[in-house]
């Protein structure tokens, strides 16, 4: 929570009731609050932890937090960056490519939600992001290729490489990419890369798809005219 590029401390319990309503954006019940914030507590003690932490929130001054009735919500004027880094991701997934012909800052796309935190309504969250996060870096990386922007197209597919290194597709746009800029060493490298990875996290083999992009590369590095099996 900042205000005016300044950190504005919040006790855990405070923060973890801004984060359950930043993640949903419109009024919860506050006995869903409640229930959900404090799995464990009687109802009583839920509802007397919410109230301890909303009076924490409001002795702030900050404003975070509207109540109406038995709903919660939080204030419209505070501003969430997941809720801007999942905009930037619909924008770089939709037809009309963002962003073409100028530089996006997709570093966003780049993060993990709440990190350090293991309660069940942030996994669900936090996976969500990750995969709206993976979709948005590769279709990017895709409309660079096709822009003949290879610098950044390889920038883009690193990234979502770097989220997820077990994900076909992200190597798939790494080879395309070497390929188009005639790096066929690098291309191998990377096939092989998620071969072996794939092979040894996930006993899988690499897919048509990937194979078929470097099967050329692997017919003349093996010295033989037809098919060739990618080993």
């Amino acid at each position: 929570m900042t205000r005016d590029r300044a950190v504005v401390p919040l006790p855990m319990c405070s923060r973890r009731v801004v984060a359950f309503l930043a993640l949903r954006r419109h009024p919860v019940l506050r006995v869903h609050v409640a229930g959900s914030l404090w799995l464990d507590s009687p109802e009583e003690r839920g509802f007397a932890n919410l109230r301890s932490a909303l009076w924490r929130i409001h002795r702030s001054g900050l404003g975070l937090v509207e109540s109406t009735g038995d709903s919660l919500r939080l204030a419209p004027g505070v501003r969430v960056d997941l809720d801007e880094a999942n905009s930037l991701a619909r924008r770089l997934i939709g037809s009309v490519p963002l962003g073409a012909g100028t530089e996006v800052d997709w570093t966003p796309l780049t993060q993990e939600l709440l990190p350090d935190w293991d309660d069940d309504w942030v996994l669900v969250e936090r996976e969500h992001f990750r995969n709206v996060a993976l979709q948005a870096l590769e279709s990017h990386c895709e409309h660079l290729i096709a822009q003949g922007r290879l610098r950044q197209a390889l920038e883009a597919g690193l990234a979502a490489f770097g989220r997820e290194p077990l994900r076909e597709s992200a190597h798939r746009l790494l080879v395309r990419v070497y390929l188009a800029d005639g790096n066929a060493f690098d291309a191998l490298r990377q096939f092989r890369l998620y071969r072996d990875l794939a092979r040894s996290r996930l006993g899988l083999e690499p897919s048509e798809q990937m194979t078929d992009l470097v099967r050329g590369l692997l017919r003349e590095e093996a010295g033989v005219v037809g098919p060739v099996a990618a080993a």
